[in-house]
């Protein structure tokens, strides 16, 4: 095998263990993301786990259920958006800017 076809062979690995530390990182961290001025806030890991949804209970209005819903959606849809945004610039960080067909998210 030549000798660039060896060099590039051991970068990849590296690239792939990079990727894999970062992932594992990456799914341990958690994001909180808010909805209603603050009055809802939601807890994902990088794995995309829901951890957690709190919210104060002044918005439990029993004529409106539905914006109870619509506020803890909205915070778990921020703070997974927040979790997405982390992934990708972390990945991009690994990848050394190189495109990578849309790989990684």
């Amino acid at each position: 095998m030549p000798n660039d076809m060896r060099q590039l062979m051991q970068q990849a690995q590296q690239m792939q263990a990079q990727i894999e530390a970062a992932q594992a990182e990456l799914s341990a961290k958690t994001y909180e993301g808010t909805a209603g001025g603050g009055v809802v806030k939601a807890v994902v890991r990088g794995s995309g786990e829901l951890v957690s949804v709190d919210f104060e209970p002044s918005i439990l209005d029993p004529d409106d259920p539905e914006m109870a819903g619509d506020l803890v959606v909205a915070a778990v849809n921020q703070a997974l958006l927040a979790a997405s945004e982390d992934a990708a610039g972390s990945m991009g960080d690994v990848a050394g800017g190189m495109d990578l067909g849309g790989l990684l998210g």
